[in-house]
C-alpha cells in the first residue's frame, strides 16, 4: 500500500516539508482542517496546512525543541523562526479536531492475504491491549487525567490510558481511545469493538474477556482467541480429539445454572514441561470461537495466540523509540490529546515505509527495523527535494534503505518481567515542593565570609 503519488503535489516555494506530504498526503490534511473549521491561517510563517505537519514532527523529532523542529521542516531565513510561544499557541489554536479526522481517514490496515505472518488461514490477526504515558506533572493534567496510586505515594506524574486494536502482522496501531487513567481499559475496549470485521481473528489478554465482549465480538463477524482465568468455570459439553473441549460462555452464575442464553465456546488447558520458560507447571486455559479441532488444532492455537505479544512490541516502538523522552512535552489536556494522536500518526507513517520496504526485500514487515527505519527517516527528511518528480525518486532511494534494515529470526528466548531499580532513597516530592521559595538576592551577594 503506497500514499504516494495521487497527493503528492508540487510546493510553491522549497521547503523541506515535502517528506511529509508523500507519508500523509496534503490533500487528506486540507480535507480534515476544512471539516474541522481549522484552516485559517492566523500567521503567514505558520499556515494551517504547516501546522499540522509541524504537530506531526514534534511526534518524529520528540527530542528536539519546537525551535529545533521547525528548522527540520523549512529552510533557514533571517527572522523566519518563530519564538516558541509562538509555536506554542498555533499549537492551541489548532486542537484536537484536526489530527482525529486525519486519523480516521488515513490510518488503514495494511497486511493482505499474502503478507507473511499477517494472517492465520484466512483471518487477519488482529490484538487489543492498551497502555500508559507519563504526561507533565501540572495541576490541570492532575486534575483532569488523575495519577496512579501507590503504598507509599501516589505517582510520580499524572498519566494518561490508551487502548488500541492493533493490526498484529504489521504492528499498525489501526483505531485507538484516549482516556483519563482511572477509566478502565475493558470500558475502552468496548468502544474499539466497533471496528472488527468479518474475517478477523481478535486476540486479547484474560482481563477483557466478559460474556458480552465475545458477543460483541460474534456479533461482528469475527473469531476470538482469548486467556481466560482460572477461577472461571467452564463445564464440558464434548471432549475434542486434540485435548480441547466444547462449553458455554455465560452471562452469570444464574444463566449457567439454567443453561440459559449460553454462548457455545471451545477450551483448551495446557501447561509447559520445560522448567526454563515461563509458566512452567502451571495451569494455563484459552477460550475460542474456532470450534473445530481438525481445522485448527489445540496446539497451533496455544502458539498462536502469543502472536498477541506483537502490540506490546508495537507500544514499545512508541514509548520507548520514537518518544525517546520521560514524558510527553504537553503541559495542557488538550496538548497531551494532540501529541498523542501525533506520535500514534507517525508510528503508522513508519509503519507505512517499513511495509514497502518489506515487500521489496521480501520478508514480513516484523523482520524490519522500527528503530532502523525511524532513524533512518529523520535522517532524509531534511534531503527532501524541492521537485515532485526527485521527490519520487528520493523516496524510492529512501525505501531502498530502510529494506536493508532486515532484523535476523527472533530466537527461542524469555525475560523476566522485572525492573533493576525499584525504590529511592530521596524523599517524595510534596504539594509543597512545586513551586519553592526563589532567591531574592543575587548569588554573589548572598556570599557572608565567615571570620
Amino acid at each position: 500500500m503506497s500514499l504516494l503519488g495521487t497527493d503528492a503535489v508540487a510546493l510553491s516555494r522549497a521547503q523541506r516539508l515535502g517528506a511529509l506530504y508523500h507519508i500523509l498526503p496534503r490533500q487528506e490534511v486540507k480535507r480534515a482542517l476544512r471539516r474541522t473549521g481549522r484552516d485559517r491561517a492566523y500567521c503567514s510563517r505558520i499556515p494551517a496546512v504547516f501546522l499540522v505537519y509541524f504537530v506531526l514532527a514534534l511526534g518524529l523529532f520528540c527530542r528536539d525543541s519546537y525551535r529545533q523542529v521547525f528548522r527540520w521542516l523549512k529552510r533557514w531565513g533571517k527572522g523566519k523562526v518563530p519564538e516558541r510561544s509562538t509555536l506554542c499557541e498555533a499549537r492551541k489554536r489548532l486542537g484536537v479536531a484536526p489530527l482525529v479526522v486525519l486519523a480516521q481517514d488515513v490510518v488503514k490496515l495494511l497486511a493482505r492475504p499474502d503478507t507473511p505472518g499477517a494472517y492465520y488461514r484466512d483471518l487477519r490477526m488482529m490484538a487489543l491491549d492498551g497502555f500508559v504515558a507519563d504526561i507533565p506533572d501540572m495541576p490541570v493534567n492532575d486534575k483532569v487525567f488523575g495519577r496512579p496510586p501507590g503504598s507509599r505515594a501516589p505517582g510520580a506524574f499524572p498519566q494518561v490510558r490508551i487502548v488500541a486494536l492493533c493490526e498484529a502482522g504489521t504492528h499498525v496501531m489501526y483505531r485507538w481511545l484516549i482516556k483519563p487513567l482511572r477509566v478502565a481499559e475493558q470500558r475502552m475496549a468496548d468502544w474499539l469493538l466497533r471496528f472488527l470485521e468479518p474475517g478477523m481473528l481478535l486476540l486479547w489478554d484474560r482481563n477483557f474477556l466478559s460474556y458480552d465482549r465475545v458477543q460483541r465480538v460474534t456479533g461482528r463477524g469475527a473469531h476470538l482467541l482469548a486467556r481466560v482465568k482460572k477461577d472461571l468455570i467452564f463445564q464440558p459439553i464434548r471432549r475434542l480429539s486434540d485435548g480441547s473441549y466444547l462449553s458455554k460462555l455465560y452471562r452469570n452464575a444464574t444463566d449457567r445454572k439454567h443453561d440459559r442464553g449460553g454462548i457455545l465456546v471451545r477450551i483448551i488447558d495446557y501447561t509447559f514441561n520445560d522448567p526454563t520458560r515461563a509458566g512452567h507447571g502451571e495451569k494455563h486455559r484459552l477460550l475460542t470461537t474456532l470450534l473445530d479441532p481438525e481445522m485448527d488444532p489445540a496446539k497451533t492455537l496455544i502458539a498462536l495466540y502469543h502472536v498477541r505479544w506483537e502490540e506490546e512490541l508495537a507500544i514499545d516502538e512508541i514509548k520507548t523509540h520514537q518518544m525517546e523522552r520521560p514524558v510527553l512535552r504537553s503541559q495542557t489536556p488538550a496538548g497531551v490529546v494532540q501529541e498523542l494522536y501525533a506520535l500514534l500518526l507517525d508510528h503508522y507513517a513508519v509503519r507505512v515505509l517499513m511495509f514497502e520496504a518489506s515487500q521489496q526485500a521480501k520478508v514480513t514487515p516484523l523482520r524490519i527495523s522500527f528503530t532502523g527505519a525511524l532513524k533512518i527517516l529523520r535522517c532524509r527528511i531534511p534531503e527532501c527535494p524541492r521537485r515532485q518528480r526527485e521527490r519520487r525518486a528520493w523516496w524510492r532511494d529512501l525505501v531502498h534503505e530502510v529494506a536493508e534494515e532486515v532484523l535476523p529470526p527472533r530466537r527461542n528466548r524469555v525475560n523476566p518481567r522485572v525492573i533493576k531499580r525499584k525504590m529511592s532513597k530521596w524523599k517524595k516530592k510534596r504539594p509543597q515542593h512545586r513551586s519553592p521559595p526563589q532567591p531574592t538576592r543575587e548569588f554573589s551577594a548572598a556570599i557572608v565570609m565567615l571570620c
